[in-house]
């Protein structure tokens, strides 16, 4: 028997029609659905391209100085942060690749690895002189400023001290052997403590309060373990608490108030590589390469939680201000975002 299919096509035709009808071209009935926004509130406000691989930055006043591998050291002007301007390049004299940088008065340092540590007089940002290059402190993987003395990671032979009153010509003094290839390091605000990530060993503690020009012996503290690799630490002092970027254990929150003691109290497996990171009222600011910038709330350290995701292409490193977070992607260059108010 053969079947008319001519009416069911014309009832479907007119049903459709009816479900559409009204406003086809209104744009609320074609406004796509929102993603879920996972920003918390930071908002990325300016990028600028970098001729090299940006890698760490640090900031001072309306300026940015940034270690940007293969390309030596980037200054840049945020004093417009939603408008940032190349100020100028120093590459030639530069040796290495450049992945950490640091300041004191107007003198930038750059790690850079097996051809250890670059000295730039920035005195003149939009003629920066090197001073000194290749500086036997190598490997160099971060650096570290502590009044005249610069504290330089070396990975597999610990930690190494230079004296810098004249910090345009730094002076090679002593130094101490870590548990793990050294990474991260940070003071304490008394001079007596250097806290240093020892990769795959976590967290070391050294006394360093009988300096003796750089030339003391200082004596391991504590060592706390930790999962994955820790690469940075910062602390906060009030709380005898240190924050640790431990790779793809993301963040690592260990309690030192009992220096015989130190145990974990807290983590949070962050998306990506956790590799450099700030703390700042509660929070933590967390670069985790493919991750982007993740903002971590530890008020209650025993259970972080995550504030919000800033999609980045590279993210390696971060410093902020008041009102802005400045990130040095490798692929995107220097993105500004701004802090929720």
């Amino acid at each position: 028997m053969k079947i008319n299919t001519l009416p069911n096509l014309i009832f479907f035709g007119l049903l459709l029609l009816l479900v559409s009808c009204g406003k086809p071209n209104d744009p609320e009935s074609l406004k796509p659905i929102d993603p879920i926004d996972i920003s918390g509130g930071y908002k990325i406000v300016a990028k600028l391209a970098t001729p090299g691989y940006s890698q760490d930055l640090v900031k001072r006043d309306s300026l940015l100085y940034i270690a940007q591998g293969e390309g030596g050291l980037l200054i840049v002007n945020v004093a417009d942060p939603k408008n940032p301007q190349t100020v100028s390049v120093t590459s030639d004299g530069v040796r290495g690749y450049s992945v950490k940088v640091a300041m004191k008065d107007s003198v930038v340092f750059l790690a850079a690895g097996d051809f250890g540590v670059n000295v730039i007089n920035i005195a003149n940002p939009w003629a920066p002189i090197v001073t000194v290059s290749n500086l036997d402190m190598k490997p160099a993987r971060n650096i570290h400023v502590l009044g005249n003395y610069l504290f330089t990671a070396i990975s597999e032979q610990g930690i190494k001290m230079s004296e810098i009153s004249y910090p345009t010509e730094p002076d090679i003094r002593g130094g101490l052997t870590t548990n793990g290839y050294a990474y991260g390091l940070t003071t304490t605000a008394d001079s007596n403590n250097l806290m240093v990530a020892c990769g795959e060993m976590g967290l070391s503690i050294f006394n360093i309060s009988d300096f003796q020009e750089g030339f003391g012996v200082y004596p391991l503290v504590c060592w706390c373990d930790t999962p994955g690799y820790a690469e940075s630490v910062v602390i906060s002092e009030p709380d005898k608490l240190a924050f640790l970027a431990c790779g793809t254990s993301g963040l690592q929150i260990i309690d030192y108030s009992d220096t015989l003691n130190p145990r974990i109290v807290g983590s949070y497996d962050s998306i990506g590589y956790a590799k450099d990171l700030k703390y700042f009222d509660h929070k933590i600011y967390m670069a985790t390469e493919l991750g982007g910038l993740q903002v971590i709330d530890v008020t209650d350290v025993e259970k972080p939680f995550l504030k919000g995701i800033i999609e980045t292409e590279y993210a390696l490193g971060l410093v902020f201000d008041d009102k802005y977070v400045y990130v040095a992607d490798k692929v995107e260059g220097i993105i500004v975002i701004s802090i929720p108010q």
